[in-house]
């Protein structure tokens, strides 16, 4: 059996009733970001874009369709949490994917329990195994193939 082959060129456009860019390569982790703005305001989001790219130093970066309210927060205070998104939280990650109002908080949302970091302004998430105390180092705006 000959596999059917797909190709297009983004600029173009897929035709596909939904983009088929998200799923090409899976299962990706969830990268649950937490931030806080300038205010101590909370804010809670799943990022599937997100990776560990060093052992010493660890570097972990996510990365956002638009600037949305965890990386306006990350670059205006130079601190965020990555937090473990487990199987058995993934209704909750479902949850906090809602658009909320600025200011508003997911974890009010989704009845998760804000933790405190012990060496950033953001809280960790009580219910997850894993969190990740992080700095900002870099901040970078990607540019699209034609500039």
């Amino acid at each position: 059996m000959i596999a059917k082959f797909y190709s297009y060129q983004p600029q173009q456009g897929h035709g596909l009733p939904h983009d088929p860019i998200p799923s090409l390569i899976g299962p990706r982790p969830i990268g649950w970001i937490s931030t806080c703005d300038s205010k101590g305001r909370t804010n809670l989001a799943p990022y599937s874009f997100f990776n560990i790219f060093n052992y010493s130093p660890p570097i972990l970066a996510f990365s956002s369709v638009g600037k949305k309210d965890s990386v306006t927060n990350a670059i205006e205070t130079g601190e965020f949490v990555y937090n473990l998104a487990t199987l058995s939280l993934g209704e909750h990650v479902n949850m906090s994917s809602a658009t909320l109002a600025h200011g508003e908080s997911e974890f009010v949302l989704t009845g998760l329990s804000p933790l405190p970091s012990t060496l950033v302004s953001p809280p960790r998430i009580a219910q997850t195994p894993v969190s990740m105390e992080c700095v900002v180092t870099q901040y970078q705006q990607l540019k699209r193939a034609d500039g």
